[in-house]
């Protein structure tokens, strides 16, 4: 399995905790307040366009509406790949950290 960038992984992440509320500016909001970074809109519409290719999420066009002067929404979702990769980078990065906290925390 190809091991997602960490911008990836971190919008997967986002994706899967706003649940049915993931579309772009509240995926941006999760993200900056995730990584007290600032995120861009631009800087993660081509991450979820390479993650939706690589069929880690899906997308659905909302129902427009007024208050979004008739425009629609694009939501996405966590899919099974997605939820495999996010176990994955978990797993990687567990095992990479792996004795490394007694070593920077523990006793001398």
């Amino acid at each position: 399995m190809k091991l997602l960038t960490r911008a990836e992984e971190y919008i997967l992440l986002a994706v899967f905790k706003l649940d049915e509320n993931a579309y772009s500016i509240p995926i941006q909001e999760k993200l900056s307040e995730l990584t007290e970074k600032e995120w861009s809109l631009g800087g993660i519409y081509m991450p979820l366009e390479r993650l939706e290719k690589r069929g880690y999420l899906s997308s659905s066009l909302s129902e427009s509406t007024p208050e979004r002067g008739g425009r629609h929404k694009r939501i996405y979702a966590l899919t099974r790949d997605g939820k495999t990769a996010l176990r994955h980078a978990y797993e990687v990065q567990q095992s990479m950290w792996s004795g490394v906290p007694q070593l920077m925390f523990g006793a001398s």
